[in-house]
């Protein structure tokens, strides 16, 4: 009696204490976000060319009220999305058979390797010539990003699987569909999900560049058009809506990863 009573009481002693070190942890978050708009307040005082948080804000409501951020973040949030469902989409798969079987890795690893040296916005050129100025050649430099590096993490994933419990599996009757569905799937979650959240952000930080691909929209675009007009402003909208939309994605990955690997020890 004495056991069955203490384990729920454990339990909800920890709950408690996630709850708490939640509420903790997102008291640190917001001190820290206006720690961060304290000292920008305080730059912009003293250096010069730098927009104060109010000019900043102000510009993003002009920007808000008459449509354009609203179109610009749609056009973005479209091109990232699309190349990172793409790049995702064929890098987990691709990762898995170059984990699972040393043919596929010896065939497509040189391949893989080559292409990790070259930059995304390197390719940029080469796409225009051969798919065009539209949509397509943006979404591919956005897709190859996150493609390499997500495909990296899944193949690491199924390498990393302790053989220990491959081999359990095997002397218990499972055959190689059964293990790889069973044992290898859930033990590569982990990885591929640290990857996809690295892959996002390497699909981002290309947008901007993508979108000099003769973009009429997207917060790329903005950006550079207001680099002409030496308009820092808007500069500043576009950084911090990017940063927003970036982190809101990478939250969404983060809480997806804490209900898909629930069963990982955490600290």
């Amino acid at each position: 009696m004495t056991g069955v009573a203490v384990l729920p009481r454990r339990r909800a002693a920890s709950g408690r204490q996630g709850a708490g070190g939640g509420r903790r942890m997102l008291v640190l978050n917001i001190v820290s976000v206006l720690f961060g708009i304290g000292v920008w307040w305080l730059l912009s005082a003293t250096v010069e060319n730098i927009p104060s948080p109010p000019a900043v804000a102000e510009r993003g409501w002009e920007l808000l009220a008459d449509g354009t951020l609203e179109g610009d973040i749609l056009a973005s949030l479209t091109r990232v999305i699309a190349g990172f469902a793409i790049g995702t989409a064929l890098a987990i798969p691709v990762g898995f058979l170059m984990g699972w079987y040393s043919t596929v890795r010896g065939l497509a690893e040189p391949y893989i390797q080559f292409f990790r040296t070259i930059p995304p916005l390197a390719i940029i050129p080469l796409a225009i010539v051969l798919m065009g100025i539209g949509e397509t050649p943006k979404i591919f430099v956005i897709a190859l990003a996150a493609f390499l590096v997500c495909v990296i993490s899944a193949f690491q994933g199924v390498v990393d699987v302790d053989r220990t419990l491959i081999n359990a599996a095997r002397v218990l009757g499972a055959g190689d569909r059964t293990i790889f569905l069973r044992v290898v799937v859930p033990a590569s979650t982990p990885f591929i999900l640290v990857g996809m959240r690295v892959g996002l952000g390497s699909s981002w930080a290309t947008l901007v560049a993508a979108e000099l691909i003769a973009a009429q929209q997207g917060l790329g675009f903005r950006m550079q058009n207001a680099q002409v007009y030496y308009d820092l402003p808007t500069i500043f909208v576009g950084l911090i809506t990017i940063g927003i939309l970036g982190l809101v994605m990478d939250r969404i990955l983060l809480f997806a990863e804490r209900k898909l690997t629930s069963w990982q020890e955490r600290r």
